[in-house]
């Protein structure tokens, strides 16, 4: 009982340095309706991936805290899973997180992914985006997904996610956008 209490004790404390330092930061996660902060920075095959490259296409931008862990696992089986759908619907799919090229070449060789995952090593991605949490341990991008239209700016935003269920989340929000008049 005690180390339970202990252990609600530490992540009630993380997520007070957390909230605090994105007040003093200033920093909010784009909104619905804004434009998406461009970004340049590395796939995991070397090669720089600009969010203008998708000018044209449906963009789901995901943050993950780290590659090989659970549910970054899951979440990521359930894109590529989904790809196929993406796909069909204009859209591409980009996961960003803190680790390097490597770590998300072994990660894509390992799990079968064939989307690009953006490896967000200086951090300001995920900074621009607010989804960087300053942790005890160091810095991992936080589970968040932003989903950014053609013309590139964000159509839907979310910052509570569930792993095992986001990609149909996605997927039925994208449907349901760009059967919207406004998206045609």
């Amino acid at each position: 009982m005690k180390i339970a209490g202990i252990l609600i004790g530490v992540i009630v404390l993380l997520l007070v340095v957390v909230a605090v330092r994105a007040m003093q930061t200033g920093k909010r996660a784009p909104l619905a309706g804004a434009p998406a902060p461009d970004f340049t920075v590395n796939s995991q095959d070397g090669k720089p991936v600009s969010l203008r490259d998708f000018k044209g296409k449906w963009v789901v931008l995901y943050f993950y805290p780290k590659d090989f862990t659970s549910g970054c696992t899951i979440e990521a089986h359930n894109f590529q899973r989904d790809l196929a759908q993406y796909e069909q619907k204009n859209a591409v799919i980009l996961g960003v997180s803190v680790q390097d090229e490597d770590s998300h070449q072994k990660f894509c060789a390992k799990e079968g992914l064939s989307f690009k995952l953006l490896a967000d090593t200086k951090q300001r991605l995920s900074a621009s985006y607010d989804s960087l949490m300053d942790l005890v341990v160091g810095k991992l991008s936080a589970r968040h997904t932003f989903l950014i239209d053609p013309a590139g700016v964000v159509r839907k935003v979310y910052l509570k996610v569930e792993a095992p269920k986001h990609s149909e989340e996605v997927l039925a929000d994208l449907t349901q956008l760009q059967s919207a008049p406004a998206a045609k």
